[in-house]
Parts: C-alpha cells; structure tokens; sequence
C-alpha cells in the first residue's frame, strides 16, 4: 500500500471535542488498537470504555493480561498502539455509569463502538443501559449524535439483523469489519485499516493512511465498480 502523507494528517489540528471509543469483548480488538493508533497520532481526545468481557477476549486472542484498573489501561492501550504521548486518552471503568461520557450534557464528535459485540448490538437496540459503554451509546441516540458500530460476527442470524435494523433506524450507522481490496492490501494492517478508516468516515474523521478508491489507481475494466 502507499500511503499518503500521514505527517499531514497527525500535525492537522483536531478538534476539541473528544470522540468516544467502546471495546467490546467482540473478536478482532485489533480493530481498536489500530483505531486509537491514528487518532492519537493525529493529536485526537479519546473517552475510552472497554466492556467487562474485553479483557477475556484479549487474553484469548494475544495471551496477554489486559488492566482491568482504568488507571492502568491508558498505558496498556498506548503501548499496543505504539503511541506513548501525543492525543489525549482518558479511560473509565465499564461500570461507572456516572462518568462524565454517561451524560448528554457532555458534549462530544460521536461514538464508535469498535468492535462491537451482537450482545452489545441487542442490548442498545432494546434500549438497555446495564454498564457505561451501553449508557453512552444510548446518549448518542438520544440527542442525535453520530453512533457508530462496527459488528463482528458472521454469519448474522436473523436476530442480528433485525437488532442492526433497528439501531440503524435510531440513527446509527453500521460499519461491518469487512475489508475491500481495491487498495492493494499487502498486510494484515493493511485490511483492518481500511475498516476502521471507513468507520472514521462516518464521524468525518480523515486521519488514516488509506489509499482511496481512483487515488492514483490505474483505471479499473470498464464497467467495473468496487463494492462498499
């Protein structure tokens, strides 16, 4: 992949307003990693929650302890991204629900919730606020700010996707963690890349490397367009 200028995109003043970022104990945390590595770099705020199952799905997937303490997962998060100081990144503890994040007069970019679990998914669109990272999610919808989430799980049964219905009729916007390829990826980070700029996206946040569809790309077959 080439990527553009990513020096422009870190040194571009971000705004002051924080973007919310939920873990769930969905697989694929990578997603998440890769996610607070570009907002950081571009000097982001970051109000993170991680849902009480993350820190088990981590251990599963990397065999390695992730912090249950908040105070200790900013550093656990910055040295899995690879930013140790620039960006703001502050993390609460999945079960205080009077957090500053758990209130819509705290104003904020959105959310992303990335990713996101089916338990997530079904308990937000019931309406069902049982930990923080559901509280702030709900807060979203509820004052019509940007949700985002970002399923993983395949296949969907048909609960999933009348949940997933029903929170993009609320006003979120579904991302599924599903890469393309017309930027030529050459890496894993190459693919999870792709998703979480797309993601981004819907927040209109442009701070990932992307090489995007017709950017200096030779020109596709005729009648060839690429699927999003």
């Amino acid at each position: 992949m080439n990527p553009t200028d990513s020096s422009r995109l870190a040194n571009s003043s971000a705004p002051t307003r924080p973007l919310i970022l939920g873990i769930t104990g969905a697989s694929g945390l990578i997603y998440a990693v890769r996610a607070i590595k570009f907002l950081l770099e571009a000097n982001y705020r970051i109000e993170l929650v991680a849902s009480k199952s993350t820190a088990m799905v981590w251990q599963a997937e990397e065999n390695t302890r992730m912090p249950v303490e908040a105070t200790q997962q900013a550093q656990f998060w910055r040295q899995q991204a690879g930013v140790p100081t620039s960006g703001h990144l502050t993390c609460h503890p999945w079960g205080d629900v009077g957090a500053n994040i758990a209130s819509g007069s705290f104003r904020t970019l959105g959310m992303l919730i990335l990713p996101c679990s089916m338990s997530t998914v079904g308990k937000l669109a019931a309406g069902l606020s049982s930990d923080l990272l559901e509280r702030a999610a709900d807060v979203q919808l509820k004052e019509g700010r940007k949700l985002v989430i970002v399923p993983r799980e395949t296949p969907f049964s048909l609960i999933h996707l009348r949940n997933l219905t029903t929170l993009a009729e609320a006003g979120a916007r579904i991302v599924p963690a599903i890469p393309a390829w017309y930027h030529k990826p050459q890496t894993i980070a190459d693919l999870v890349d792709f998703v979480v700029a797309r993601a981004l996206d819907q927040l209109d946040i442009d701070c990932v490397p992307l090489k995007r569809w017709k950017e200096n790309l030779p020109e596709p077959a005729e009648g060839f367009a690429p699927e999003e």
